[in-house]
């Protein structure tokens, strides 16, 4: 996991003018080249920005893996991945576009996620745990109102919008990307919008599969991959997904996902944890400056994700017009460019 190359340098030093070392708008973020990438006197410097949090929760103490990329004390983004129980590893494309903006961010492995212990009892798998361990990765971390700009993506969203109700007066800036605000939207959009598109022997040899909750049968599976994940989740051939994409998906801990979210692919179903969750009358509480990113192919309803930004106090909508769930890969400028206008734009009082 080696993030600071010289492929990197070379890509800030052009995107710099003639004899300046300073990365972009340094008017507003007072870094150098320098300064970003320098780790010298860093209490993490002996691990390349890497940092083991130890954790606690009802059951213990655990360590929770993160890693800084970069130097920046007014602009610092920690990363919600999604799953439940997936990794940091969807985010890897981020180490393309932040550090030439002069941007500090944090990979983190939530607990139970591939890089962090991962403890076999299933009532570790609760939201409002969840909020506490970022809370206390934030402390650890020193980030603060004045730097903090959460992002969480699907079911890093659910979480980082989880978190905000609570300790919003930490946040500098929140992210909600690709995820609504009720679970119950989410199942609706699946199944009237999203599976009526499939081919009709496909969605029916699928929901037969669903109704015997079969989910682990091979056909199921190679169906779901070949008509919904190229077309939903990631624009791109499977032959063609990142190799990100690919490492988080191999690291993926079913224990957590199933226990949270459910089996299924078409929506939240049985006895999942976040079957009932639903803050759609409670967006408006959220004052801190948000940005709500959608894809026009997401998983998740674009609309829906529109609205979020009119109902919190003070919001901003980014669409990803040719992105699916993970836009930040198959509508990679679009996405990019938003957030880091966002994260700016806060970080100047414009927002």
């Amino acid at each position: 996991m080696l993030r600071y190359t010289f492929f990197i340098v070379l890509l800030v030093f052009l995107g710099c003018k003639e004899n300046q070392t300073s990365i972009k708008d340094t008017e507003s973020t007072s870094v150098t080249l320098e300064s970003y990438f320098d780790y010298s006197n860093k209490d993490d410097q002996f691990t390349g920005g890497i940092k083991m949090i130890p954790i606690s929760t009802p059951k213990g103490e655990f360590k929770v893996w993160t890693k800084r990329v970069g130097n920046n004390p007014k602009m610092k983004v920690l990363l919600l991945h999604g799953g439940p129980g997936f990794t940091h590893e969807v985010y890897e494309c981020f180490d393309g576009y932040l550090p030439q903006e002069g941007i500090e961010y944090y990979y983190y492995d939530q607990l139970g996620s591939y890089y962090s212990d991962q403890p076999k009892d299933l009532s570790l798998w609760d939201l409002d745990r969840f909020v506490e361990e970022v809370e206390q990765v934030r402390v650890a971390l020193g980030l603060n109102k004045d730097n903090f700009y959460l992002l969480g993506q699907s079911w890093g969203g659910i979480l980082g919008m989880q978190y905000a109700l609570k300790y919003q007066d930490n946040l500098k800036g929140l992210i909600i990307s690709n995820m609504v605000s009720s679970i119950e939207d989410y199942n609706t959009y699946s199944a009237e919008v999203l599976a009526p598109k499939l081919p009709e022997d496909v969605l029916e040899t699928i929901m037969t599969y669903e109704a015997n909750e079969d989910y682990t049968n091979e056909e199921y599976l190679s169906l779901v991959m070949e008509h919904y994940y190229p077309k939903h989740v990631l624009r791109m051939p499977l032959e063609e997904w990142p190799e990100p994409v690919n490492r988080s998906v191999k690291h993926m801990n079913p224990d957590v996902y199933v226990t949270m979210q459910g089996p299924s692919e078409f929506g939240c179903k049985g006895n999942a944890n976040l079957l009932n969750w639903n803050v759609k009358d409670r967006l408006s509480e959220i004052k801190v400056p948000t940005l709500t990113i959608g894809a026009t192919h997401d998983t998740m309803d674009p609309k829906h994700m529109e609205w979020i930004s009119t109902e919190v106090q003070n919001g901003r909508f980014l669409l990803c017009p040719n992105g699916s769930h993970l836009s930040q890969f198959d509508d990679q400028k679009t996405y990019f460019e938003g957030l880091i206008k966002f994260i700016k734009d806060v970080d100047a009082g414009v927002l």
